[in-house]
C-alpha cells in the first residue's frame, strides 16, 4: 500500500515540477541551484516540524528524517537564506492590493454612483493619502502612488487627480515580481491540498472544473465571464472578510491571528494523451 502511495505521490510531483522546472531554465537556473534550494527547504521543514516535543532537533535527527549527511546538512544551513528578500516583496504586494481593494469596496472613498472615486492626492475630505493611510500601514503614500503608477492600475488626470484604472493590483512591468507570485498563490494552493489530504473531516473548499475537448472559440468567452464573474466573487468576498480584518477595523475581537483568503485562476492548454504540453494559466 506505501509503495502505491508513493507512486501516486510521485506522479502528482512530476507533473507539478514541470512547469516549475520550464521557469527555471527559462531564467538560466541550473540544476545545482534548484538541488540546493531543494534540500534548504528539506532542511527546514525537518527542523521546523518535525522536531519531537520537547528536545533540540539535532543534525543527526535531521539527517535521518532527510536522507542527507550531517555535513551536508549543516553546508545547507549555512546558504544564503532568501525568505527576508521574498518577504519583503510580497509586503509590497500586499499592501498595494490592500488599497486598491479599500478604493473599491469602501463607500468613504466612493463617487455618487457608488463607483471607485477620482482622489486628490491630499486635502479635505476623502483623498488619496488619506485612503493609503487607511489600508496600506505605514507605508509612504509616494510610495504607493509610483507604484500604482508604474503597473498601470492607475493614472493621474490633468487636474491632479488619481483615478483607478483597474480593479486589482496587477504587476506586468517585470517578471521577477510575477515570480515572487509564484511563489505565494502556489505555496497556498499546495497548502490547502496537504490540508485536505490530511485532514478529511475539515476539509478546505478546493474545486475545478474541466473539460478536454473544447474548440478554441470557445475559449474567450469562458475567459471573459471567469474574469467577469471571478473578480464580482472576490470582491464580494474581500468586503465580507475587511470587515473581520483587524487592521482595517481595530475594534474587531476575538482569538489568534490567522492568515485566510480564496484565491481563483483559469488555466487552458493543448490537449495530449500524455498531458505534457505547455500549460497556460491566466
Amino acid at each position: 500500500m506505501e509503495n502505491k502511495t508513493n507512486q501516486i505521490l510521485f506522479s502528482a510531483f512530476l507533473k507539478l515540477l514541470r512547469p516549475l522546472v520550464r521557469i527555471f531554465l527559462r531564467n538560466n537556473v541550473p540544476y545545482g541551484i534548484f538541488a540546493d534550494l531543494a534540500k534548504s527547504v528539506y532542511v527546514e521543514v525537518a527542523v521546523e516540524e518535525f522536531g519531537i516535543p520537547g528536545r533540540k532537533q539535532t543534525d543527526s535527527r535531521v539527517s535521518i528524517i532527510t536522507g542527507l549527511n550531517r555535513k551536508e546538512v549543516r553546508r545547507v544551513k549555512a546558504l544564503p537564506q532568501l525568505d527576508e528578500e521574498m518577504a519583503a516583496v510580497t509586503q509590497q504586494y500586499h499592501r498595494a492590493a490592500r488599497v486598491i481593494s479599500g478604493w473599491v469596496r469602501d463607500q468613504d472613498f466612493a463617487d455618487a454612483q457608488g463607483q471607485a472615486a477620482e482622489l486628490p492626492l491630499e486635502g479635505e475630505n476623502a483623498t488619496f493619502a488619506k485612503l493609503v493611510k487607511k489600508y496600506s500601514g505605514d507605508m509612504p503614500v509616494r510610495a504607493i502612488l509610483d507604484e500604482l503608477l508604474r503597473v498601470k492600475s492607475v493614472e493621474r488626470l490633468e487636474n491632479g487627480k488619481i483615478r483607478l484604472t483597474t480593479r486589482a493590483y496587477l504587476p506586468d512591468t517585470q517578471e521577477g515580481e510575477k515570480l515572487n507570485i509564484l511563489g505565494a498563490d502556489v505555496k497556498d494552493l499546495v497548502a490547502t491540498i496537504d490540508h485536505n489530504i490530511c485532514f478529511d473531516a475539515d476539509r478546505f473548499f478546493q474545486r475545478k472544473v474541466e473539460y478536454d475537448n473544447l474548440p478554441e472559440e470557445a475559449l474567450l468567452p469562458m475567459r471573459e465571464m471567469t474574469v467577469a464573474r471571478g473578480q464580482a466573487l472576490l470582491e464580494e468576498m474581500d468586503r465580507w472578510i475587511a470587515k473581520e480584518d483587524r487592521d482595517a477595523n481595530p475594534s474587531v475581537e476575538g482569538t489568534g491571528r490567522k492568515r485566510a483568503g480564496v484565491a481563483i485562476y483559469y488555466f487552458e492548454e493543448d490537449f495530449t494523451n500524455g498531458g505534457n504540453e505547455h500549460e497556460k494559466t491566466k
